[in-house]
């Protein structure tokens, strides 16, 4: 009688955490606020509050918005958060910063909310590929999460794992 082959790793105890489960879906926008600076470097405080007053903030309702200024302007801390003033009411979040700092925050926002007792003790493999887009600090904070609870931490997939932290 031929041997039963047995998958060990379904039977394991080891916990799968896909970084991807933790996308948050929504618009995510880039603003940059230079199309209202005089020539894309000049901050005419007048000017500025006319077009911010004028724009059409509607198009902002449920996003994830990044400010930032592309040109070498040199903007008065006010001036970011004048716009996020108007933003506020309309998207779910706004950070001064680029599309990858905007992704690490609302990551952090998504990882807030996860019970991390439910991996104490057992050990943990971080998906390596998801199919969301995941930036790189968000792995640093499932790290960290998780090595208060698990009792090993490993990257990759549970046949080609690198070991990262065992208690």
């Amino acid at each position: 009688m031929p041997e039963e082959i047995v998958n060990r790793i379904a039977q394991s105890k080891l916990k799968t955490v896909d970084p991807g489960d933790y996308y948050l879906p929504g618009q995510r926008i880039h603003l940059d606020i230079s199309q209202w600076l005089y020539e894309g470097i000049i901050l005419r405080e007048k000017e500025f509050r006319t077009a911010l007053r004028e724009h059409d903030w509607n198009s902002y309702e449920g996003a994830y918005v990044a400010l930032s200024c592309t040109t070498d302007a040199i903007i008065p801390g006010w001036a970011f958060m004048l716009v996020a003033a108007y933003l506020g009411p309309v998207c779910r979040k706004v950070v001064v910063g680029d599309m990858e700092l905007l992704e690490t925050e609302i990551y952090r926002d998504a990882l807030q909310q996860v019970n991390f007792e439910d991996y104490r003790d057992l050990p943990v493999i971080v998906k390596g590929c998801a199919d969301k887009p995941v930036p790189r600090n968000a792995y640093i904070m499932l790290v960290s999460a998780l090595q208060k609870v698990a009792k090993s931490v490993m990257y990759g997939e549970a046949c080609s794992s690198v070991p990262l932290f065992k208690r």
